[in-house]
Formats: structure tokens, C-alpha cells, sequence
């Protein structure tokens, strides 16, 4: 007997193979604005990036100043010629571009249909980047529901997040819910925070840290499906 009914599956890393969309994005969009993508560039962006997206997942900045802010901070590093905002409308439009699933997702997402659940998208990110991926992957064939944190007003882990989503969705039972994702810090205490049961996809082996408590861990999406199907899991 299927254990859960609704699956909330993150996409970046879960689904989505972004480190390879982030950089093919970042060296065409920082070209084009006259700074080469080197090792070096691309290193201090992601550190800029990673320090903003973790404090946007703390509430302590909004998603409007993290996109402008990573690319007023590296032009302070660098020779970046243009205005902040418009070099990030370039990358989320080149983002927006990538279509790279990670190795049996599709297969993954075809699994949970055949299973019957109601499967959907729960990210944090800008829409154009998101929404541009999803159809270009052609996960949207199989994955009938996408929701974004900038279209919400909420990101994830805040429970107003998954409070939307369930809205949306029609869930009043929240013990039917499970949320998918790599990230201990969003998907995984986000789900704590609203209460649905969660599977910490973790398909490097890493250690567990932190505060957050999953409530399965999986290394490969075979295991997610057995959770999801009811089979027992020790």
C-alpha cells in the first residue's frame, strides 16, 4: 500500500543538475559583461552566491537584494562592466536556457507517476530561470505542479512555504505529504518546520549535521520510490 500520497520534490540537485546549468549561464553571462569566467571568478562568485542564499534562507534579506547584491559584490572584486540588475537578468535568462537533468531523474519522475502520487516541484529560485528549465528538461510532461519561492512570497524552509503549496494543492492531511530534497537546511527543515515527513536525497553519503531532521535518507532514487510505495525501509 503506497505510504504517501503527495510528493513535494526540490529541483536544484534533486531533479535538476545545476551545478553544470550555474556554470554554463555564469561564463556566458559574464563574457558578455567583459569578465572572463575563470577559476578564480567563478570560486568567489559561488562564495558570494552561497553566503546571500543562506542568508535569504534565514529570512535576513529578500530574494529582490540576493540576485542584484552576488553581482554588485563580485563587480567590486572584478572588472564587471554593467548595471547588477541587468547582468542578472542575462544569467536568469541563460539560466533559463539549460536543460540538464541529473542521471535518471526522468526515469525517477516517471517512477512516481506510475506509483499514482501527486507529484510537484517545490523550489526557491526566480521563475524565468525555473519555469525555463522545467519545460526544457520536459519535466512539466511529467510533473503536472511547479511552485517557486519569488511567486509564493514565501521560500523554503518557512512554513508559510509549504502552508501555500498545501493550499494550493488541496491537502489537509499532512501525514500524507513527504518533501524530497538535497538540502539540509531548506528542503529538510522546511519540512520539519510544517510538519510533512521528508527524504533527505544524498546520493554523495555526507554526514548528517545541523539541526535538521529527516525522516528517511536515500542515496539513490530507487530508495525514494520504495518509500513512497510503502516498502519497508530500514
Amino acid at each position: 500500500m503506497r505510504r504517501y500520497d503527495t510528493v513535494l520534490l526540490d529541483a536544484d540537485m534533486t531533479l535538476l543538475d545545476f551545478d553544470r546549468s550555474e556554470r554554463e549561464a555564469l561564463g556566458r553571462t559574464l563574457s558578455r559583461h567583459g569578465l572572463p569566467c575563470t577559476h578564480e571568478v567563478e570560486a568567489d562568485y559561488l562564495k558570494i552566491n552561497r553566503a546571500l542564499w543562506d542568508a535569504f534562507g534565514r529570512g535576513q534579506i529578500d530574494q529582490d537584494f540576493l540576485v542584484v547584491e552576488r553581482f554588485a559584490a563580485l563587480g567590486r572584486i572584478y572588472p564587471l562592466a554593467g548595471d547588477p540588475r541587468q547582468i542578472n537578468r542575462d544569467y536568469m535568462n541563460e539560466l533559463g536556457e539549460q536543460a540538464h537533468l541529473l542521471p535518471g531523474a526522468m526515469d525517477f519522475c516517471r517512477g512516481l507517476r506510475e506509483l499514482g502520487v501527486t507529484a510537484a516541484i517545490a523550489t526557491n529560485g526566480m521563475p524565468v530561470a525555473q519555469r525555463g528549465r522545467y519545460t526544457r528538461t520536459g519535466l512539466h510532461e511529467v510533473v503536472p505542479h511547479i511552485f517557486i519561492s519569488m511567486e509564493l512570497g514565501a521560500q523554503k524552509p518557512m512554513p508559510a512555504f509549504f502552508d501555500r503549496v498545501c493550499e494550493a494543492l488541496g491537502i489537509t492531511q499532512r501525514r500524507s505529504v513527504l518533501m524530497v530534497g538535497d538540502s539540509l537546511s531548506t528542503d529538510i527543515l522546511g519540512g520539519n518546520n510544517a510538519g510533512i515527513d521528508t527524504v533527505w536525497y544524498n546520493p554523495g553519503g555526507l554526514p548528517l549535521t545541523g539541526g535538521a531532521k529527516p525522516t528517511y535518507i536515500a542515496e539513490t532514487y530507487d530508495k525514494i520510490l520504495e518509500i513512497v510505495g510503502g516498502v519497508d525501509i530500514l
